[in-house]
Formats: C-alpha cells, sequence, structure tokens
C-alpha cells in the first residue's frame, strides 16, 4: 500500500531544522488542514499554492515529491 504524501512527509520532521524539507514537514505537521491522506500532486500542489504560506518556494513542494516519487511509488 501506497503512503500518503503527508505519511511520506513526516519522516523528514526534525527538532533543529537542517534544510527547507524539514522546515517544510514541521510546518506541514503543525497545519491541521493538510491533506494528510492524499497521493496527488495537483490536489497537494492547489492546496500549498493556496494555504501553504510557510513554504519559503513551491520548489521545496516539488523537491520533496520528486523524492517521494523515487521512494514510495516503487
Amino acid at each position: 500500500m501506497l503512503k500518503s504524501f503527508y505519511h511520506f512527509l513526516m519522516k523528514y520532521r526534525h527538532p533543529k531544522p537542517q534544510n527547507d524539507i524539514n522546515l517544510f514537514a514541521n510546518a506541514a505537521y503543525e497545519d491541521h488542514s493538510f491533506p494528510k491522506n492524499s497521493e496527488d500532486y495537483d490536489e497537494l500542489s492547489n492546496y500549498l499554492e493556496l494555504n501553504g504560506h510557510y513554504l519559503t518556494s513551491m520548489v521545496v513542494f516539488d523537491e520533496a515529491w520528486e523524492i517521494y516519487l523515487s521512494t514510495e511509488k516503487r
């Protein structure tokens, strides 16, 4: 069974963030409206464009999405 993007992202949470993906994971964890069960790029991208004020750039999401695809969608 495929993990949701949120579930995948949570392994990057870090108490002392080292990079933008750590920051994204920490912020998504705090975002109680984040689509936690989604595996859909468009749904997540649209959500973050409207609500992802915590992202410095959508490039961070795209980088995380590429890692998600390469590790989870085998």
